[in-house]
């Protein structure tokens, strides 16, 4: 059974409708790439999704410890390359809402980079995670 359906708008857009959810997301090509930059763009997306994957695991595991993470924040850089245009490389600065024990500290580093995202990119997108611990 599928989970999104995606639709090509033109003008370089797309919207994605999240099946079970009815949720949309629209992209847009990025402004070096031919597109208005309108919306998030599909490698933003990835981006975003190690991101976003990073944050839920650790979340998992915050619960499963009793460890409050709430407020967490990611900052997210995207970094291209060419020939082939691709995702080269996806920063990720976290900002932690409080100051956490070596234990915990553990504990969400092995969830966020043991996350489904990370491990499903390809070896050569460089994941640079900075924690600040």
């Amino acid at each position: 059974m599928a989970t999104i359906h995606t639709t090509y708008l033109g003008g370089l857009r797309t919207e994605a409708t999240h099946l079970q959810s009815g949720t949309k997301i629209i992209t847009d090509a990025p402004t070096d790439n031919k597109g208005k930059g309108e919306a998030f763009s599909p490698t933003d997306l990835l981006a975003e999704s190690l991101a976003g994957c990073m944050l839920t695991t650790m979340g998992i595991a915050a619960g499963i410890h009793a460890i409050n993470m709430d407020g967490t924040e990611a900052e997210v850089t995207k970094i291209m390359a060419a020939n082939p245009r691709r995702v080269a490389e996806v920063v990720i600065n976290f900002k932690f809402p409080k100051t956490y024990a070596e234990k915990e500290q553990e504990i969400l580093t092995k969830a966020a980079l043991g996350c489904p995202v990370a491990v499903s990119l390809h070896p050569d997108v460089i994941k640079t995670v900075n924690f600040g611990w």
